[in-house]
């Protein structure tokens, strides 16, 4: 007999790759191999597989602490005394200064029942507008633009099973290799099926050297770039006119800003010649079927949401979307990045996907929540903007699982708001450097130690199962959450159970866009997760129960998206006849004709396929023109900065930071810089570099390589003390989501001067 074992998910990123857990002796876990989960097939990185390291007492926090007024230091307390510490000063604040005065910072890693009590937490309980997520800092932009042009924001509007299947994808600022690797085998399978792969990074990245084709823009025109590919489509007679025709709304805007982005005028802007463009045109246009792909690179721009629009209509003009194995994806990063958005904790939702300036939407959760619609408080900040009015505006805050001192723009800025606050509370499983100013810290449960669901980047409901119990004197979020609730007067409506929470949320997303209604904890066991949408039941066939939901001809749930389980076969360019059929039709598994009114409905795999989630059902084509960079070089910062992700390491590294093994492959910060570069600052590999930006400065070792673009450096920003990347980085934001300008500011490189 095998010992055994508790199927779940991964704690990290948004594939949520599926594992095995076997206890051994005492609290010791071991990862298993899950073969038969399909986004991964039993593939792990090395942080999915030494992910149990962090349940260990020696990492984590194990009790509470408060801060003493005597010592100043952080020093143990009792749940009893830490709850009411926190409740006091978050009851004092909102008594002298209102309510939104109080603040409540979630996390894109905490399960969907965390983020919708939140959510609930903070407009029940606290009666604040002052909530919003690290998510914004993530995948707002894309958001922005799913919703600007299809009506609704989901990751991936399709499976990742149908990437190796299309003929080309368009990668755009992703280093899958080191960021998602088991999702690099279906970029591998798409090319040994015979289709292209074109990455465009100012990177030569594990990732791009798999390509074939590299696009190296500089900095912030990526943009430029898309409308640039858009303007050769045009000029070279690829556009689908009758796809335009029948299916999109704005294109004779859209088509007019891209012809004013000649491929020369192109090629001056981002430096990727002109034979290079073409050559990208004839990879993505000669295929019968593409895809475009982003993640954070275009996206955490000042004009993330209108670079993001440009790929989007580059796909429209080509009939690459709304079709089999064809369309615009985006590449979510955190683990619950989707789930996180979508229940509650951002500034502008309710459950569901809804909007909170929507009556109707503020009537249907106000009458699940027992409360009435006009106690809800309005929008709030977006995350930026509710860090930098900390200490002003916002008196205390209320934070869990997010660690802005690391992972905001312009940090040390964040770390000196943080620190002015009269009160802060952190909940986590870790001392991060955010908990580590709090004035209580809560110890949370981790991933293996409770149950809950996550929604991947594909949409797909997961549940993650508890294998063990947390030690003693750690608490759940839902019973932080449960306990604080109910010393401010509400002593029911915030259950500790999970499955209750998910319920009750079913209830509050029913007939929203993101309708989880159907899903249920047995259903996501039996089925390895269900895709949203997913009404409760099907209204039978051809019958519409919403914007952007179908499930295809034979039991059509609304317009927008298919059940079938295959997409049928790939079609690939016509220059390659031999390999697969040229066929766009969808075939496979739909509810037979005996599956009317009321049966279950099978979840939402695929999207638009019939229509888009839009009033008319027609895409939109949003014109946009380039801009540059909120802050471009010059002779005092003549260098760009671009920062990302290593391996080894993830987000602000506050818990890969504490593997020994994870640290021993990516010890510390570095700086990335070509030949050309280092060779005019006279620095060898290895030497200390100062990087300074109008925010601050980092010093941190080069690495020299012609990897990266002669006029940008690179730097990876999971590191606190003087190699915090985001010392540097601009709070720009994008006007749209609030996204803030990540990804490129203006630099200058100095050698660090020694005794």
């Amino acid at each position: 007999m095998t010992e055994p074992t508790t199927s779940t998910h991964c704690p990290y990123c948004a594939l949520q790759c599926g594992m095995n857990l076997r206890l051994a002796e005492g609290r010791a876990v071991e990862v298993v191999e899950r073969t038969d989960f399909p986004v991964n097939r039993g593939a792990l990185c090395g942080k999915g597989r030494t992910a149990p390291a962090l349940l260990s007492s020696r990492v984590r926090l194990t009790e509470p602490l408060i801060r003493s007024p005597a010592t100043g230091r952080l020093e143990p307390a009792g749940w009893d005394e830490a709850l009411r510490a926190v409740a006091d000063g978050l009851a004092r604040t909102r008594a002298v200064h209102g309510p939104d005065a109080v603040g409540v910072f979630g996390g894109g890693g905490l399960t969907n029942e965390k983020a919708y009590s939140l959510g609930k937490f903070a407009r029940v309980v606290l009666g604040t507008s002052q909530i919003d997520y690290n998510g914004r800092f993530c995948m707002s932009s894309a958001a922005a633009a799913h919703q600007r042009a299809f009506g609704l924001d989901r990751g991936l509007p399709f499976p990742l099973e149908d990437v190796p299947r299309t003929g080309c994808v368009i990668l755009v600022g992703s280093n899958l290799a080191e960021t998602m690797p088991p999702a690099l085998r279906y970029l591998t399978e798409l090319r040994a099926g015979g289709g292209k792969l074109i990455v465009v990074d100012p990177r030569r990245t594990r990732t791009a050297e798999q390509a074939d084709l590299h696009l190296a823009p500089r900095p912030g025109t990526d943009l430029a770039l898309a409308l640039g590919l858009l303007h050769l489509v045009v000029a070279q007679g690829h556009t689908d006119e009758d796809f335009i025709r029948e299916r999109t709304s704005g294109w004779e805007e859209a088509r007019a800003g891209a012809m004013a982005h000649w491929p020369e005028l192109v090629e001056r802007i981002t430096g990727v010649a002109v034979p290079a463009l073409r050559e990208a045109v004839e990879l993505f246009c000669g295929a019968g079927s593409a895809m475009v792909l982003t993640a954070r690179g275009p996206e955490q721009q000042s004009k993330g949401t209108d670079t993001v629009g440009a790929w989007i209509n580059l796909c429209l003009a080509t009939g690459r979307a709304g079709r089999p194995l064809s369309g615009y994806g985006c590449l979510t990063g955190q683990g619950n990045g989707q789930g996180g958005r979508e229940h509650g904790q951002k500034a502008d939702q309710l459950p569901g996907y809804r909007r909170l300036d929507d009556p109707v939407a503020r009537a249907v959760v106000a009458k699940v929540w027992g409360v009435s619609p006009d106690s809800l408080p309005g929008p709030g900040r977006s995350a930026y903007e509710l860090l930098d009015a900390l200490g002003t505006e916002v008196k205390a805050l209320l934070l869990m699982g997010s660690n802005p001192v690391i992972s905001a723009p312009r940090a040390a800025h964040i770390e000196r708001r943080l620190r002015s606050v009269d009160f802060l509370a952190v909940a986590d499983v870790v001392l991060s450097e955010t908990a580590a100013l709090a004035d209580v810290v809560l110890p949370a449960a981790q991933w293996a130690e409770e149950t809950g669901t996550t929604t991947n980047l594909e949409g797909r409901v997961l549940l993650r199962r508890k294998a063990l119990d947390p030690p003693p004197r750690v608490r759940t979020d839902l019973e932080v959450l449960h306990g604080l609730a109910g010393l401010l007067g509400h002593e029911k409506g915030f259950p500790t159970d999970p499955e209750e929470v998910f319920e009750e949320l079913r209830r509050a997303s029913a007939g929203g866009p993101a309708d989880y209604s159907g899903i249920t904890y047995r259903r996501i066991a039996e089925e390895d997760g269900v895709f949203w949408p997913c009404p409760e039941t099907s209204t039978g066939p051809e019958t519409s129960t919403g914007p952007g939901t179908s499930t295809g001809p034979a039991t059509s749930t609304g317009p927008a998206t298919s059940t079938a389980t295959d997409a049928g076969p790939e079609p690939r360019g016509e220059s390659r006849p031999d390999t697969r059929p040229d066929s766009g039709a969808a075939s496979g598994v739909r509810l037979g004709a005996g599956a009317g009114a009321g049966a279950a409905h099978p979840g939402t795999p695929r999207l638009f396929l019939d229509r888009f989630a839009t009033a008319d059902g027609r895409a939109r084509f949003v014109p946009v023109v380039h801009r540059p960079a909120a802050e471009e070089t010059d002779a005092e910062y003549p260098v760009l900065l671009t920062t990302g992700r290593v391996v080894a390491q993830y987000q602000s590294g506050a818990q890969t930071r504490r593997v020994a093994e994870l640290n021993a492959a990516a010890p510390g910060p570095f700086v990335e810089l070509h030949p050309r570069l280092a060779a005019r600052l006279g620095a060898g590999e290895g030497d200390a570099l100062v990087v300074v930006s109008r925010r601050g400065r980092a010093v941190a070792p080069a690495r020299i390589t012609d990897a990266v673009r002669p006029d940008t450096v690179f730097m990876p920003f999971h590191w606190p003390g003087e190699g915090r990347a985001n010392n540097l980085t601009n709070p720009a934001l994008d006007p749209a989501s609030r996204m803030p300008e990540f990804k490129v500011c203006a630099v200058r490189l100095e050698r660090e001067k020694t005794d």
